[in-house]
C-alpha cells in the first residue's frame, strides 16, 4: 500500500470551482448535511450506485479525496 501526501487546498470560491450539475449539487448538499449514500439516494429517487457515481464525479471536478473536503467546499459554496 502506498500513501500519497497532498498539500491542503486553498480557499475555494465559486469563481474557481468547476460547474456542478444540479443533481450533483443536490447530492453534495445531502452528503454535506451528514446523510448517508442510501439516505441521499432515497430522497433523490436514485440508486445508491448513482449517488456514488455523482460523488465520484464531484470529487474529480473539485479535486478532493474525502467527504470532509467535499463538505468544506459545499459550505463555502453556500450549499
Amino acid at each position: 500500500m502506498t500513501l500519497t501526501l497532498t498539500t491542503p487546498h486553498t480557499t475555494t470560491t465559486a469563481a474557481s470551482t468547476p460547474a456542478l450539475a444540479p443533481r450533483e449539487q443536490e447530492a453534495l448538499r445531502h452528503i454535506a448535511a451528514g446523510h448517508t449514500y442510501l439516505q441521499t439516494a432515497r430522497h433523490m429517487g436514485l440508486s445508491k450506485h448513482t449517488v456514488d457515481a455523482y460523488l465520484r464525479r464531484i470529487r474529480a471536478k473539485l479535486n478532493v479525496n474525502t467527504t470532509a473536503e467535499m463538505t468544506r467546499i459545499a459550505i463555502a459554496l453556500g450549499l
